[in-house]
């Protein structure tokens, strides 16, 4: 036991031995008796031990106790008289508590609230003993020649504080916020001290390796001897601070000197263990399997082996989740092969078929109408009905892309076409293809003035909206219930998903 009260921390230090001397019992009674320094009856168990520093026997002494207000708890202390080395610690004589405790000591700077007098001499006298003990209740003070009587508050003094019986087990973590300190759970032996033993204690921990820090890391160890000077300010109460002690075990104990009343500077708050926590105290067997996490797949690039459609070759296509705004998740593949320099890209909708097909017309009016974004998907048809020209669903397959970038893709299809090149080809039909192509041009130079329709009965393309959240004027989208023939197109009218159970029953 140190000058402050502290029980000092260290290794095991002690283990069991076989030896001829007996060991002494404590005396008759109770087997935990209240600690109390004028109990002579109360003496500690004395076992000889095998020394971890020097290999030797020493002694241990066990003294069962109990805590007032408080529970059981066996304090040990070992010496060994020939190396001189020795420990001590506590451990709680009782099960580990149902919940958690954390208690939050306000330690606060000695001060006279109040003072009534008639004599402005006792008053003095007041304020002159407001650096003694006193209670956190109203005391009175009478003066014997004049017999008058002064009234004082006073908040409980930092003498009072400092001396608090504390009890820290093993798994309690103690914390003081305004200097942003911690001491971790299991980082240090169980303790019977006081509140001054406990910053003393961190002091001492502290204090030990900084001749080394000061030879190899000169300026952490100047930092480190700047907190060192705030902990002993501490020890003064230059100002005041807050120490929370929180042990999930519910073991550690604080002293209410007021007690049974009401201390006003200590706050006790009970509360649930967590999972982590009863892991850490050994209370779960085995810890509950996590269920593994959902990776992002909006932000990664997913990669399959797959073959090129044109030379079979091995070759990757990438694969990737996007959120187009004010519309749907849509998934985009892209194929790159290496071997013959043949790329692609597709574009299918991550949800469902809509209860509703979409129809989007456009009226194409300024060039920079050419760079909106636009999605359409395998199931979309487009038109420009001032050009008479239709292009059905599944061509060009799903694409995301702008509408200049549609409009190129439809002018390369149909001016490439091989059944209108060559030999075979009719003159009267290239020259209608050189006038939709030159049509083309003028649509994507902003010179001709149409209106672009997308039609998709599943509902899963999307033409941007430049004005959004505002309606577009010059776009119309429009939502319709499909007709027979588009929903046999889509395999809607064989697709069953509510009670199919009941027609296979039959059959098994």
């Amino acid at each position: 036991m140190a000058a402050d009260g502290a029980v000092e921390p260290g290794p095991p230090a002690a283990v069991a031995a076989p030896s001829s001397a007996p060991a002494r019992a404590p005396a008759s009674g109770r087997l935990f008796r209240p600690i109390s320094a004028e109990d002579e009856e109360q003496q500690p168990t004395e076992i000889e031990s095998l020394c971890m520093n020097c290999f030797r026997n020493g002694m241990t002494r066990l003294l069962l106790t109990k805590i007032p207000f408080f529970r059981e708890i066996i304090v040990s202390s070992f010496s060994c008289e020939h190396c001189g080395w020795d420990n001590t610690e506590i451990q709680s004589a009782g099960r580990i508590q149902d919940q958690g405790v954390r208690y939050t000591l306000t330690v606060r700077t000695p001060e006279v609230r109040g003072a009534q007098s008639r004599y402005p001499s006792v008053i003095e006298k007041a304020r002159a003993l407001e650096s003694e003990p006193w209670t956190a209740n109203e005391s009175t003070y009478v003066s014997e020649p004049q017999f008058a009587v002064c009234k004082m508050v006073l908040v409980l003094s930092s003498a009072q504080d400092m001396n608090r019986e504390v009890v820290k087990t093993d798994s309690a973590t103690t914390r003081i916020p305004e200097l942003d300190f911690e001491i971790p759970a299991f980082s240090q032996k169980g303790a019977l001290t006081t509140v001054e033993g406990l910053i003393s204690r961190a002091v001492s921990g502290l204090e030990q390796d900084q001749p080394t820090r000061r030879a190899n890391e000169d300026a952490i160890a100047e930092r480190i001897d700047e907190f060192i000077v705030k902990l002993k300010e501490l020890k003064q109460v230059a100002s005041p601070f807050t120490l929370i002690i929180d042990d999930p075990s519910g073991n550690s104990f604080v002293e209410n000197p007021h007690a049974p009343r009401k201390d006003d500077a200590l706050v006790i708050t009970h509360y649930n263990r967590t999972l982590q926590q009863e892991e850490m105290l050994g209370l779960q067997a085995e810890a509950p399997e996590e269920k593994p996490e959902e990776e992002d797949l909006r932000n990664e690039v997913l990669q399959f082996n797959t073959n090129c459609p044109e030379c079979n070759a091995p070759a990757q296509t990438n694969m990737k989740l996007v959120q187009i705004p004010h519309f749907k998740e849509v998934i985009i593949m892209a194929t790159n092969c290496e071997n013959c320099g043949h790329r692609t890209n597709e574009v299918k909708s991550g949800g469902a078929v809509e209860p509703l097909g979409t129809r989007i017309t456009l009226h194409i009016t300024d060039p920079s109408d050419m760079t909106r974004d636009l999605l359409k998907s395998e199931t979309c048809s487009v038109e420009i009905p001032e050009l008479e020209f239709e292009l059905g669903m599944a061509v060009l397959g799903g694409k995301f892309t702008t509408l200049e970038g549609l409009l190129k893709d439809i002018r390369e299809l149909v001016t490439k076409n091989p059944f209108t090149l060559g030999d075979s080809s009719n003159p009267g039909h290239t020259e209608k293809l050189q006038e939709f192509s030159q049509k083309l041009d003028q649509i994507l130079e902003g010179n001709l003035k149409v209106h672009f329709v997308m039609n998709d009965p599943a509902g899963n393309s999307y033409l941007q909206n430049v004005y959004a959240p505002e309606d577009d004027p010059e776009m119309k989208v429009e939502r319709y219930k499909r007709t027979f023939d588009q929903n046999e197109e889509l395999g809607l009218n064989d697709m069953k998903t509510e009670g199919y159970e009941t027609g296979l029953a039959p059959q098994r």
